[in-house]
C-alpha cells in the first residue's frame, strides 16, 4: 500500500511540476513582452500607455526586476518620486546585479540631490563585467560629483567615460568647462575640439566663444557666433552671446 501511495505522489509530481514551470516561464514571458512594449512607449513619451503596459508585465510576474525598473523611470518622468523610488529598490532587491538599475536609480537619486548614494549606485553598476553600457555610469557620475563641488571627482569620471567607444560627448563637453574654470584655456580648448566632431550644440559652441574670448582669439570667438545664431537663434547661449556675457556660465541643469 505504501509503495502505491508513494508511486501515486510520484507520478503527480512527474505531472505538476513541469506544468508549474511551464506556467512560470509562460508568466515571465508575458511579464517581458510588457516590459519591452512598455519601454518602447516611454521611449515616445506616452507615459500612461506605459505605465498600463507595466502594471500588465508586473501582474503577470510579480518578480520579473526589469519591469520594476522601467516603472521607476515612469514615475520619474510623472515626477511621483516615492513610487519611483519604491520601484527602483524593488527591481534591485530582486535582482541587485541589474546594472541598469543601479544607473537609473543612481540617476535618481543624483536629481533628489542624494549624492552620495547616487554614486554609490552607479559604482555598483560598474561592479558587473557584461555590463554594456559603463560609459553612462561614469558620465552620470561625473554630472553627480560636479553637483557637490568635486571638479576632481567629476574630472576622473569623464576621463574614464572617453575611454570607451562612442564615448559620451556630454563627458568632453564637461571636461572642457572644468580646464576653462581653472583657467586651463588650451586644455579646455583640446577636449572642446573633440567634441565639436560629434556636431555643434549651443553649449559647446557657447563655451568655445567664451574660450575664444579669454585667449583673445577674435576670429574664432565671431566664428562660434555666427554658428550659434545660425544654428540655434534662440538658444539661451545665443542670447548670452549677443548680450556679451562672457564671463557669465548659462546652467546646463536638466540637460541630459
Amino acid at each position: 500500500m505504501k509503495k502505491l501511495l508513494a508511486m501515486m505522489l510520484f507520478v503527480w509530481a512527474c505531472m505538476v511540476f513541469p506544468a508549474l514551470a511551464e506556467q512560470q516561464s509562460d508568466d515571465t514571458k508575458r511579464a517581458k513582452i510588457h516590459t519591452e512594449l512598455g519601454a518602447g512607449y516611454f521611449g515616445m513619451g506616452k507615459l500612461g500607455v506605459a505605465l498600463e503596459e507595466l502594471n500588465i508585465a508586473i501582474r503577470s510576474d510579480s518578480r520579473y526586476a526589469p519591469a520594476h525598473n522601467i516603472l521607476g523611470l515612469i514615475y520619474m518622468e510623472l515626477r511621483e518620486y516615492d513610487k519611483a523610488d519604491e520601484s527602483f529598490r524593488r527591481s534591485l532587491s530582486i535582482d541587485d546585479t541589474n546594472s541598469d538599475a543601479h544607473n537609473n536609480y543612481g540617476w535618481f537619486l543624483c536629481q533628489r540631490n542624494r549624492v552620495d548614494e547616487a554614486i554609490g549606485h552607479f559604482m555598483s553598476a560598474l561592479k558587473n563585467p557584461l555590463y554594456t553600457t559603463p560609459e553612462k555610469a561614469y558620465l552620470n557620475a561625473g554630472q553627480c560629483s560636479l553637483k557637490k563641488g568635486d571638479d576632481q571627482g567629476a574630472e576622473e569620471f569623464f576621463l574614464r567615460a572617453i575611454k570607451f567607444q562612442p564615448s559620451p560627448p556630454q563627458a568632453l563637453f564637461y571636461l572642457s568647462d572644468i580646464q576653462f574654470r581653472r583657467a586651463r584655456y588650451n586644455d579646455a580648448q583640446f577636449y572642446l575640439e573633440q567634441l565639436m566632431k560629434s556636431g555643434p550644440t549651443p553649449e559647446g559652441l557657447w563655451l568655445g566663444a567664451r574660450i575664444a574670448h579669454r585667449l583673445g582669439n577674435r576670429d574664432a570667438e565671431a566664428n562660434y557666433g555666427l554658428q550659434l545664431r545660425k544654428h540655434f537663434p534662440d538658444s539661451r547661449e545665443a542670447i548670452a552671446y549677443r548680450n556679451g556675457q562672457f564671463d557669465s556660465a548659462v546652467s546646463t541643469e536638466g540637460r541630459k
